[in-house]
């Protein structure tokens, strides 16, 4: 468990910790990246009357106050992961689905250039890259040969 002080963090912004958003936070802390339904059947194995919305509506509040982020790796669902891990981009096989945490200063230059060359600042909390793991790769090319 990540030893966050949400109780805190969400008092300084004048809410309280509630039992549904501890057990959203929880979820969220045990799962890594998580869709929302994934979350809710977290949840349901300790509270099994929370419903959908409920955990919907936490997110939502628990993103605008900084506590949780979320990312768009392919058609479906956001994932949510706490906020305050390092900002890192997610690298997304295709193949097997998994996802691979990255550094953003693996992109460092990549955002330089879009810095100089557009006047664009990267907000990269956000940002997914698709493509195939190594592993995958590997297999692929055993299986092409």
């Amino acid at each position: 468990m990540v030893s966050t002080d949400w109780k805190s963090d969400l008092r300084q912004r004048g809410y309280r910790l509630t039992p549904q958003r501890q057990l959203v936070l929880e979820a969220v802390d045990t799962l890594g990246h998580a869709t929302p339904d994934d979350i809710l059947c977290e949840v349901r194995r300790t509270a099994s009357g929370v419903n959908v919305s409920t955990v919907y509506r936490t997110l939502e509040l628990l993103e605008e106050l900084g506590l949780v982020s979320h990312a768009h790796l392919g058609h479906g669902a956001p994932t949510y992961h706490l906020a305050d891990r390092h900002h890192h981009l997610h690298l997304v096989c295709r193949d097997c689905e998994g996802v691979i945490e990255a550094d953003v200063e693996v992109a460092d230059d990549f955002t330089a250039k879009l810095r100089e060359t557009f006047g664009f600042h990267t907000d990269l909390k956000h940002f997914a890259i698709f493509g195939r793991c190594g592993g995958c790769t590997a297999e692929a090319s055993t299986t092409e040969s």
